[in-house]
């Protein structure tokens, strides 16, 4: 999944793709370099992000999606029913929701109604303020009560249980030891019987464990280092930002795995 945020201010790739025509040109690059979907987002979610209205996340997102439709499969990043409902109808397949259907009483029914696929991720608080002293007793298992819990809500509003994915929400409410420990008993998420999606591309705790203490964002060989290893321990999505050499690298971990 191929990482594309049409904002100003997204942690590592803000303004980047703020005009349409650039991320345009970058999503067909990302699906020319192995991505099976790219993930357009309206919205940063960076911590200490604040919201952006309704209006100005359809003007960032709604030009690309026309631009994109039929020939880039995408997903939209998105916690609001009216941006998902635009943005199903220009094509895209997967609502990746970032407040597991807490943010807006509509989603769901947005999902359910148009078939789509929904991914369904942990975040302690919001982006304001999830960085704010985070503490877990078991990290692994209360990320995944929670999203078993998000999981059985939304099959309740009618969201088929084969079309959801789950994502343990790296860096949104965690510390940097917690990041790792989810990576590292992934397996605690795998047994809830749904995909994994992983997302620890550029993540500023890959910097930090390099020795950065200010890092806010981490190197590719990081990431790719991250990457592997939760493909590794049964992720089936990974989320990342540098597309072509993601893939290289999940290639020869694949073909080493036989």
């Amino acid at each position: 999944m191929g990482v594309l945020n049409v904002t100003p201010d997204s942690f590592s790739d803000g303004g980047v793709h703020f005009r349409a025509e650039d991320a345009v040109a970058s999503a067909r690059r990302m699906r020319d370099e192995g991505a099976a979907i790219v993930d357009v987002g309206g919205e940063s979610t960076r911590p200490g992000s604040e919201g952006v209205s309704l209006d100005e996340e359809l003007r960032r997102v709604v030009p690309v999606l026309e631009a994109l439709q039929g020939d880039v499969p995408v997903s939209i990043d998105t916690a609001k029913a009216e941006v998902a409902r635009r943005a199903l109808a220009l094509g895209a397949e997967l609502v990746n929701d970032v407040t597991a259907l807490r943010g807006d009483p509509e989603l769901a029914g947005v999902v359910a109604d148009e078939g789509a696929y929904l991914c369904l991720m942990h975040m302690r608080g919001e982006p304001r303020t999830m960085q704010l002293d985070p503490t877990y007793e078991d990290v692994a298992s209360e990320v995944a009560a929670f999203l078993e819990e998000r999981l059985a809500f939304a099959v309740s509003q009618g969201v088929a249980e084969e079309r959801i994915c789950l994502d343990p929400g790296i860096g949104f409410g965690k510390t940097i030891e917690q990041n790792f420990e989810l990576v590292a008993r992934l397996d605690v998420l795998v047994a809830l019987g749904r995909p994994v999606l992983v997302g620890f591309s550029r993540k500023s705790s890959l910097g930090r464990v390099l020795g950065d203490p200010e890092a806010t964002t981490g190197p590719l060989s990081a990431s790719i280092a991250a990457a592997v290893a939760a493909y590794e321990r049964g992720a089936t999505i990974l989320r990342v930002h540098d597309v072509k050499e993601h893939v290289e690298a999940l290639t020869v971990a694949a073909a080493l795995d036989g």
